[in-house]
């Protein structure tokens, strides 16, 4: 069945687009999924399809980032997601009994639904509430500490129409309207927004510190944190000493001295030629500097390459580059990108008498059954391949049509 997405949600779509740059437009997916998602209770088809269309995508594009986030639901969903933690902590404080009481009581097991379409059960790895184990969540609001007889009462109390409050966070929510907040959309119910600090589980590692006196190295808890504008001229000045030090490296430096060399006297008093031939080696009171040597070293001595720059066949981003390769019939494809080019058949033709072989041992060869398997016969196949290669009929002249013979074989 094929969705067609109402005004609204296109609208938002559109809005969600232009939160990001023009050039940066598929980052947009990860809401949309959501999008789609708060539409029809799970990633059908068609908002797989809808994503494609709207960022300029392939299915399988979107496809492969659907598929890959456990959040996003590629089958239809209840209105409540109950997640239970079976992972090592929760696990060992009785989150694997919860579970399994859960499957027994709504009859379901893990990504599966009830029959009357209000909750979907499933099994996490990590909720990320280790100091309130068990835990699970209904819709990603936590239900701390629960055990199995709680955890009853929660699911009992949704399927009769309840929201029941989570341990911590805002009242419950339909797992459409969530996907909504996860779209990055305010919820504008009453009651929607809760208030509340840490608990004090999550304090007791800052209490046993403070009891302690366990900190960081040079940690000051009255340090006072600096305003941006307070910032900012600490960072302008630090950057001004920087560039004062600088000058002063340099113009510390000694001023350089030109090499000199003294004329050398030939055997009869004379000069030499200064000429290539004539040339002298330097005496030892020639001055010299070893950063002269430096400064007229060649580029290529730092780099180990004689190759000169050569600039990158675009300026184009990374990403553009990426897509591009993945779809190389795209009319801005780069010519040199990998995979525009099909590789030539270099490999020669195979003989006649190798093909009329190799035609030969499929036909004697049928499929394979249920009880043999394919190529058993192998008999068949070396005779068929002797013949074709001795290139002689039965009475040993020499035949044109051997390799027919062994086909017909």
């Amino acid at each position: 069945m094929t969705t067609t997405f109402t005004e609204e949600t296109r609208e938002r779509a559109r809005e969600i687009i232009a939160r990001y740059p023009a050039d940066r437009s598929r980052s947009a997916l990860l809401p949309l999924l959501h999008l789609v998602q708060a539409e029809e209770g799970y990633v059908s088809p068609a908002g797989v399809t809808f994503c494609a269309e709207v960022l300029g995508l392939n299915k399988a594009q979107v496809g492969a980032v659907a598929t890959f986030y456990t959040m996003y639901k590629r089958k239809p969903t209840g209105d409540f997601l109950v997640s239970v933690c079976t992972n090592t902590m929760c696990n060992v404080l009785g989150g694997q009994e919860v579970y399994d009481t859960l499957v027994e009581h709504l009859g379901v097991g893990h990504d599966e639904t009830t029959a009357d379409g209000t909750i979907t059960l499933e099994h996490a790895e990590c909720l990320a509430a280790c100091d309130y184990g068990p835990v699970m969540t209904v819709n990603y609001d936590f239900f701390d500490r629960v055990d199995p007889s709680t955890a009853v009462g929660v699911v009992d109390e949704l399927r009769a129409g309840g929201r029941p409050m989570p341990t911590r966070g805002a009242r419950l929510c339909t797992l459409k309207e969530m996907a909504v907040q996860l779209a990055g959309f305010a919820d504008e119910r009453d009651g929607a927004v809760a208030d509340g600090g840490p608990g004090e589980p999550t304090l007791r590692g800052l209490r046993l510190a403070q009891e302690h006196n366990v900190s960081v190295p040079g940690f000051d808890p009255n340090t006072p944190i600096r305003s941006k504008a307070e910032a900012d001229k600490a960072a302008a000045k630090a950057k001004a000493d920087a560039d004062k030090a600088k000058a002063d490296a340099e113009a510390a430096k000694p001023a350089p001295v030109e090499a000199t060399t003294a004329p050398v006297k030939g055997g009869d008093g004379a000069s030499a030629p200064t000429g290539a031939a004539g040339a002298a080696e330097p005496t030892p009171t020639e001055t010299t500097r070893p950063e002269a040597a430096t400064e007229t070293a060649r580029p290529e001595a730092a780099t180990g390459s004689t190759a000169p720059d050569v600039k990158a066949p675009d300026d184009k981003s990374p990403q553009v580059r990426t897509a591009e390769t993945r779809q190389p019939d795209a009319q801005t494809a780069v010519p040199d990108a990998p995979g525009t080019k099909a590789p030539a058949e270099t490999s020669p033709p195979a003989p006649h008498d190798a093909q009329a072989a190799q035609a030969a041992g499929t036909a004697a060869n049928p499929p394979a059954g249920d009880g043999k398997p394919a190529g058993d016969d192998a008999g068949a196949q070396e005779r068929n391949l002797t013949e074709a290669k001795a290139g002689t009929d039965a009475d040993g002249a020499e035949s044109a049509d051997a390799s027919e013979t062994g086909a017909q074989k």
